[in-house]
């Protein structure tokens, strides 16, 4: 593994630079660029009052790319994030030129937002590409099977363990045990070692994510999921890597099947009711579908919902999958996790827009 502490300082700068460089030479309309690259190394050692004794060595680097490109007044920004629980071999090795890819993914969104038409409201299917990452697994579901939340009431899935909860066709997966994603990781910041725990299998509702305090208040087993920014805060539950798991779907079908729909490429921020489910979230890259085709490019698109109807709406499940990555806030912290989905079609949603 090549350390963070012994890259180059002149390597990194030619890796900023470079992702500069694409962005600014991808069109002439782009007129604003920032690069962010992250690294960090996490050396812990747990010893509870249990006698246990655990330690860990957490290294992950992530690069995170934004253009903004300007046409006849407008403004629209683009965006893309790449990162793995690696050092600077992410940079080194590979199939891909990370550089690059995310850098002309971020130009190519801003780029083409410029010419995006408003997005029509109303109910109507809805693709998300599996190139959106699980942003919205991991909001409007992922959150609200923390135990800490779910145990207290204050989750739509509270007392729900057993209950189909979701079409047959999902299965939502926590895995901290996944070789390179940045959720990844040995032993939690508790020193319970990390493993997979599905949470919604083929619909049903299976199991909560714990830490220990949660566990030991409900009569259960902690499941790797305790978790803390550093060593000045407490752990808390959260997530690691979050994902809806494939399904057998050909996710090139979905399309063509719809009349008039949206096609999500690219989920930006929103806003999450753990209590209740309901959500928004907005739309960064989306496109009109068309008679079975994907007609022009939309702004001004959202989300709006509720967790498990969602769920229960979906009716295909591609065989592809996406990842993301980002820093997840709760209760005054941030870790690292990654989130994930194949693309998925749901029946029906709510999409925000231009009436």
């Amino acid at each position: 593994m090549i350390d963070p502490e012994d890259y180059f300082p002149v390597r990194k700068k030619e890796i900023l630079l470079k992702a500069e460089d694409t962005v600014r030479s991808f069109d002439s309309r782009i007129v604003q660029s920032g690069v962010t690259l992250k690294d960090s190394k996490r050396d812990i050692l747990i010893v509870n009052s249990l006698g246990e004794i655990a330690e860990d060595t957490q290294v992950r680097t992530a690069i995170y790319v934004e253009a903004v490109a300007s046409q006849n007044g407008s403004l629209y920004r683009g965006y893309e994030s790449f990162g793995k629980s690696v050092g600077y071999e992410l940079f080194e090795t590979g199939d891909i030129d990370v550089v690059s890819y995310v850098s002309e993914k971020a130009a190519h969104r801003a780029v083409t937002g410029l010419s995006a038409k408003p997005s029509p409201a109303g109910s109507m299917p809805v693709i998300i590409s599996s190139d959106a990452g699980g942003t919205m697994i991991h909001e409007a579901v992922g959150h609200g099977l923390e135990a800490d939340l779910a145990e207290r009431g204050l989750s739509v899935y509270s007392n729900k363990a057993g209950e189909k909860v979701a079409s047959e066709l999902i299965t939502v997966i926590d895995d901290g045990t996944i070789k390179g994603k940045m959720g990844s990781y040995s032993v939690d910041d508790e020193g319970v070692p990390s493993q997979k725990t599905v949470l919604i299998e083929n619909g049903y509702l299976k199991n909560f994510m714990y830490d220990r305090l949660t566990a030991m208040e409900k009569g259960k087993k902690p499941t790797g999921n305790g978790r803390r920014e550093s060593y000045r805060h407490i752990p808390i539950v959260r997530m690691r890597n979050t994902f809806i798991a494939p399904g057998k779907d050909n996710p090139h079908d979905f399309i063509r099947d719809v009349k008039k729909g949206l096609f999500v490429v690219k989920m930006g921020g929103g806003q999450v009711n753990t209590v209740n489910g309901n959500f928004m979230f907005e739309v960064v890259e989306g496109y009109m579908i068309e008679e079975g085709k994907i007609s022009y490019p939309v702004k001004g698109a959202s989300l709006l919902g509720n967790g498990p109807d969602v769920l229960k709406n979906i009716e295909g499940v591609g065989y592809d999958i996406g990842w993301s990555v980002g820093t997840c806030g709760k209760n005054g912290q941030g870790v690292p996790v990654a989130d994930a989905q194949p693309t998925i079609m749901v029946k029906s949603m709510v999409v925000g827009g231009q009436i």
